[in-house]
């Protein structure tokens, strides 16, 4: 919840790019917590990459921080974007039930043919489209008719309500361009440069239940990963 207040103030301006933030003890009474909890939020928000930390000096919001949807956890992109702040919202385009081509069923782990509900949405971040998206789902998890109203809303959600609790993702991503289809639907110009990701997500079973496949407006909401490393072992990094 701190973290989530204090990305919300960085991203609307109560904190300016450029500016320093308050001391522990400033923000430990702002939020009414302790300045151990204060710390581990600001170190969060470093990850993120919307504060940067200068020696001596004290930690300073980022210049023009966007939108960032980091690649070391699984959330909603719904709840991620109202705890910026940003007026959320998404567009479903289309939703289907169809047979598995075959690259959908490899990543599924499914017979090709199988039924599947396909969820076409954009989803987007004051207005502004940021996210297009194409979930694949068994059909034996989720009905497009009966839970119609359900896929509108979280995807993870849904699958826990379904009994497959999602336990962890598998992500790739590449870089793309946007063709005329994507230009349009993401309100780009053709051939401006997204970040796509395609993902499998697996349940507690180990089953495989969505397989998405997402193209992302650098402008709007851009991907990132923080790594760690490497390390500081005694004798580590020693010739």
């Amino acid at each position: 919840m701190v973290r989530d207040g204090l990305r919300r103030s960085v991203i609307t301006g109560t904190y300016a790019s450029g500016s320093r933030l308050p001391n522990e003890n400033a923000l430990a009474g702002q939020f009414a917590v302790s300045r151990a909890t204060i710390r581990e939020a600001v170190r969060g928000l470093v990850e993120e990459g919307y504060l940067s930390r200068r020696h001596g000096s004290g930690t300073y919001v980022t210049a023009r921080p966007l939108l960032r949807n980091s690649l070391d956890r699984n959330f909603s992109y719904t709840s991620y974007l109202e705890s910026t702040g940003v007026r959320a919202g998404r567009r479903i385009i289309a939703i289907r039930t169809i047979p598995a081509s075959v690259p959908v069923a490899e990543r599924l782990g499914v017979e090709p043919g199988r039924p599947i509900v396909e969820l076409r949405r954009v989803r987007t971040a004051d207005d502004r489209p940021a996210v297009y998206s194409v979930d694949h789902i068994p059909a034996d998890i989720v009905d497009a008719d009966r839970d119609h109203d359900a896929l509108g809303g979280s995807m993870y959600a849904l699958l826990a309500t379904a009994g497959h609790m999602v336990r962890h993702g598998e992500a790739i991503v590449a870089p793309a361009t946007a063709d005329e289809d994507l230009a349009a639907v993401l309100e780009v110009q053709p051939g401006t440069l997204l970040q796509h990701l395609q993902q499998v997500d697996v349940d507690g079973t180990g089953r495989r239940v969505m397989f998405s496949l997402e193209w992302h407006v650098p402008s709007v909401i851009e991907l990132r990963v923080y790594r760690r490393g490497p390390g500081t072992a005694e004798g580590e990094g020693r010739s």
